[in-house]
């Protein structure tokens, strides 16, 4: 199997790439969906180098080599990398990171994303997409396929998101979705203590249910009803009603907002 060992600043250029894995800790990288030959371009590096390997079926792994203890791995403050890798776009995409960025564009397939403490940017991502982070921040543009969250205390920011299924849990974080449904989405956001705010189309067709045990449930879609006097639960159904849409938090508010069609360049609905 090839291998390779970049411990400075360059460009490299490889076979057809079916299956990407990249793995660093600091600094930052970007997977972006490109037609032309699959590439690596690292600008900066830290003295611990990059390996390099890809085998006969195409799978391509970008990572460091084999530490002796965790912690003093950790501590070394030598594993960071900048880095850009463009593959096609049908190609598999797994990242993970500690501490550094990412940014994932274009990938129409199968991507996953880890971090623990670093943002997380995916841009026109669709097919099946994942993201896990501790305390990283994900922001996604362009969302399509199906969509799964999970974090402890990181904020989701979903604009002109079009899923089909979605799911979001995290604990402390903040959810904000900007969406748009297919005819059978189901999208259900999960949040302990962290508030949810979601934007749907005025025109939506959707089931609904929101709801909160400590805090407070609003809307500005007419028809969804409360079933409570305290205001923690509304649920009804829009339009036809074919696609499902819930949110839940434990002591946090809830929060569904309507907004006119780009068509019209009118103001939210109140």
């Amino acid at each position: 199997m090839p291998q390779w060992t970049i411990e400075r600043p360059e460009q490299r250029t490889f076979a057809a790439v079916t299956e990407l894995s990249v793995r660093i800790v600091a600094g930052r990288v970007a997977v972006l969906a490109s037609e032309g030959p699959p590439a690596i371009e690292v600008t900066e590096i830290g003295t611990s180098p990059l390996i390099v390997t890809q085998d006969e079926d195409g799978r391509l792994a970008v990572s460091y080599p084999p530490w002796e203890g965790l912690f003093e791995w950790l501590r070394s403050g030598q594993q960071s990398a900048v880095l850009t890798v463009t593959v096609p776009k049908d190609c598999q995409v797994h990242v993970g990171v500690v501490s550094a960025s990412a940014l994932v564009a274009g990938l129409q397939r199968r991507v996953s994303v880890k971090s623990v403490s670093g943002e997380i940017v995916l841009d026109g991502v669709s097919g099946e997409v994942r993201a896990e982070t501790v305390t990283g921040a994900v922001e996604s543009r362009g969302l399509a396929g199906n969509f799964s969250f999970t974090s402890v205390s990181g904020e989701l920011t979903v604009a002109h998101g079009v899923p089909h299924r979605m799911r979001a849990n995290t604990v402390s974080g903040q959810i904000t979705a900007d969406l748009e449904l297919t005819p059978t989405a189901h999208v259900t956001l999960n949040s302990v203590s962290g508030a949810v705010l979601m934007r749907l189309p005025a025109e939506t067709d959707s089931e609904v249910a929101l709801r909160s045990a400590a805090g407070r449930v609003d809307t500005t879609f007419a028809g969804l009803r409360g079933g409570d006097s305290a205001g923690k639960t509304l649920t009804g159904r829009l339009g036809g009603g074919m696609a499902s849409v819930s949110a839940t938090t434990v002591s946090s508010d809830v929060t569904l907002l309507s907004k006119a069609a780009p068509s019209t360049g009118g103001e939210e609905r109140a």
